[in-house]
């Protein structure tokens, strides 16, 4: 039986690794063992911010609804507290949104959450 040679599953990998380094610059995308790594690199920040955007959309919400809150007399802390009391289960995206699309519906909910909190 005739020795079998790797050179088509190997190219097809250096392929794929090359095709992924398109778009950087000189040897990056054209020499493998630079596209490798600059691919690997890539992988690894891509797989951490995928991870922290999920952080920073918790933030830009919470500033937005503490915005939101001053203007309605509360602070964010005492919104939420007041909303958990009144059992009103609305997410942090949620309310976000409302704050920016929907002012008077904001104020509702704030009104409730300061009643609920006296």
């Amino acid at each position: 039986m005739p020795r079998s040679k790797t050179v088509v599953p190997g190219r097809a990998r250096r392929r794929k690794i090359l095709k992924a380094a398109k778009g950087n610059y000189s040897g990056r995308r054209k020499l493998f063992k630079s596209a490798l790594q600059t691919v690997q690199r890539a992988g690894q920040f891509a797989y951490e911010h995928r991870r922290t955007r999920k952080r920073d959309f918790r933030r830009l919400w919470i500033t937005r609804i503490n915005a939101a809150a001053r203007i309605n007399g509360l602070s964010y802390s005492s919104l939420i507290s007041g909303l958990k009391r009144a059992n009103i289960e609305v997410n942090r995206k949620l309310l976000a949104d409302l704050a920016v699309r929907d002012a008077a519906a904001f104020a509702k909910l704030a009104e409730a959450a300061k009643s609920a909190a006296v």
